[in-house]
């Protein structure tokens, strides 16, 4: 019998200013939420620099932005990377007028469901994605996101 684990290896990385960013336990509770089974995944709070250059370089888009996804591994263990950019985040989160909490929870489920194949490319599996990430956060207590 084929045994899937569950245990979620996480690691956070801050290489920007730690001031007001979630901390690691915040990642994990959302992380868990919507990871499907078992990982090992790393996620990077940067710099808009650093944020700016990996878009460039791995989505030809010059700009930094909130949240990138690094899938590695599906399965049977997500492995993979997010790269979240904290300027980028508190930007969005005041032009939303969303919490700052709510919006990273919104990212990191955002990212650890596209570390799991999840895609928004089509407008199908953009409201799929969508609809996922509202239950998800709806379970946290978080309200949609979308709305």
């Amino acid at each position: 019998m084929k045994t899937t684990s569950t245990r979620l290896d996480l690691s956070v990385q801050y290489v920007c200013p730690r001031a007001g960013l979630p901390v690691r336990a915040d990642f994990l509770r959302w992380a868990r939420a919507a990871l499907d089974g078992g990982g090992s995944i790393t996620i990077r709070l940067v710099e808009n620099e650093e944020g700016q250059a990996l878009n460039r370089d791995y989505r030809g888009k010059d700009y930094a932005t909130n949240v990138l996804s690094f899938p590695y591994e599906y399965e049977p263990r997500t492995v993979g990377d997010l790269v979240l950019c904290p300027e980028v985040v508190a930007r969005e989160a005041a032009e939303q007028g969303k919490t700052l909490a709510a919006h990273y929870a919104h990212l990191t489920v955002h990212g650890i469901l596209h570390l799991q194949g999840w895609d928004h490319e089509e407008d199908e599996h953009a409201e799929a994605m969508e609809n996922e990430e509202r239950r998800i956060l709806a379970a946290l207590g978080i309200a949609d996101p979308y709305a």
